[in-house]
């Protein structure tokens, strides 16, 4: 039996072992649901403290309990180690490392290219390997193809490449993983195929195949380059309002009511996580190979890269029309995570915000229920109490991330003034009550 007919056969029959690379909020939640499916899985993780905490038993991602992984852990399918040796035994290596952006904005994927050259040895005939990692058009085939051609293997004969991207949304409740639909792209027909087949396995929603691994690339970014301009189109119009006297939360929340031709995004600080804030630079720095300026996406990304000066500026006027100057204020910021729900500070506005506070002489503090502790500045922070007299001892309350699991009832009643950029005390009036994108004492 050739390698394909093999590999389709064990797979179907899930009698073969799974490699996933990279345990983070997406690797370790692949790795327990294609274990949770029948396969067998081994993550490959490169931090000690990880490979200890999943053998454990113990999650360290948000949206995945020691409850789920535990049994795993317990009946066998699921493992985990730091070393490479067991992709000689898989069947399909799934690589779900870093893919972050240089000093100069250019993608660096120096992770994916340190996996292959380490693991190189360890690669054969009748493996499938998939790269999820979200990165720039052209990545499977100018960085992963090569290294395997040089091996002797003909992809789509011998070994089968394809590129998916994860589709993750970290904290959210409503809907779980497996019940995301996949895009899977491959180098050949067959890759293709035996990746969708393999998908089907673990994922209850159909997967949709494209013609090549580009198109799978350019179809992550453009799914998060749509969210960095509508968000900051609804930034601009935040602005924008603020000097009109109209609430942009109220117009919103008209427009909506539209049941065609609208989608409702929200202003903020800014945007944050691993995807939004660098996406759109992987896409304007492949275009410039082609010679073509992608102005639209760069203007989005500079009005959402000053958002949390603007608010810093904000803060600003509203302390003076108080009677208070920003530097030496006790300045409480609630919530420093990127999104709501999460424990997640990368590229996070509102820490954003808060540096920027520190930076203008602020008295900084800060309330998180998922971050107990953050660096700011080169400075260690903890989580403070919130508490009546930890807000009424603030000369300003800044609401940066809006959490679900914090006392709003209590921030309006006890905050002496309170800058929100999240619409979380929507309901609440006062003149102490300032929200971004609303008119003054609008409450």
């Amino acid at each position: 039996m050739d390698s394909y007919h093999s590999l389709v056969s064990r797979i179907r029959e899930r009698s073969l072992s799974t490699v996933v690379i990279g345990l983070g909020y997406v690797g370790l939640p692949l790795a327990a649901l294609v274990a949770q499916a029948g396969f067998q899985v081994t993550g490959i993780e490169r931090k000690p403290g990880r490979v200890s905490s999943v053998n454990r038993g113990r999650s360290y991602i948000e949206d995945l309990t020691d409850d789920d992984l535990e049994p795993l852990v317990r009946s066998g399918r699921l493992s985990a180690t730091s070393e490479f040796s067991s992709i000689s035994k898989a069947g399909v290596v799934a690589i779900c490392v870093p893919t972050p952006l240089d000093q100069n904005k250019n993608p660096d994927t120096s992770y994916i290219e340190h996996v292959i050259e380490h693991s190189l040895p360890e690669w054969h005939r009748g493996q499938l390997v998939l790269l999820e990692s979200t990165t720039y058009p052209g990545t499977t085939e100018e960085v992963i193809l090569p290294r395997l051609q040089a091996l002797g293997l003909e992809v789509g004969k011998d070994i089968f490449l394809a590129f998916s991207p994860e589709r993750i949304d970290p904290g959210r409740k409503d809907l779980p993983l497996d019940g995301i639909p996949r895009v899977v792209g491959g180098i050949t027909e067959r890759c293709t195929e035996v990746a969708r087949l393999f998908y089907e396995q673990v994922f209850t929603t159909p997967v949709f195949t494209v013609s090549s691994p580009r198109v799978a690339e350019m179809t992550k970014l453009f799914e998060n380059v749509f969210r960095v301009v509508n968000v900051s189109l609804v930034n601009e119009l935040a602005q924008l309002c603020e000097r009109m006297n109209i609430d942009v939360w109220e117009v919103i929340d008209a427009a909506k009511t539209k049941p065609y031709g609208f989608m409702p995004f929200y202003p903020g600080p800014g945007v944050g996580g691993h995807c939004i804030p660098i996406d759109p630079f992987f896409l304007s720095w492949k275009a410039r190979e082609y010679g073509f300026a992608t102005r639209f996406i760069d203007l989005a990304g500079q009005i959402n890269d000053g958002m949390p000066s603007y608010v810093v500026q904000q803060i600003t006027e509203v302390l003076n029309r108080h009677g208070k100057a920003l530097k030496g204020s006790k300045t409480l910021v609630l919530g420093v995570a990127f999104k709501r729900g999460v424990a997640d500070t990368r590229e996070s506005a509102a820490l954003k915000v808060a540096a920027r506070l520190l930076e203008q002489g602020a008295v900084l503090s800060y309330h998180d229920p998922f971050v107990p502790t953050v660096p700011i500045n080169g400075h260690k922070f903890d989580s403070v109490q919130l508490s009546a007299e930890n807000l009424s001892s603030s000369d300003v309350v800044v609401i940066g991330t809006d959490h679900s699991d914090v006392d709003y009832s209590l921030v309006a009643e006890c905050g002496r003034l309170i800058y929100d950029t999240r619409n979380a005390l929507n309901g609440f009036r006062g003149k102490h009550i300032h929200r971004l994108g609303a008119p003054e004492f609008a409450g």
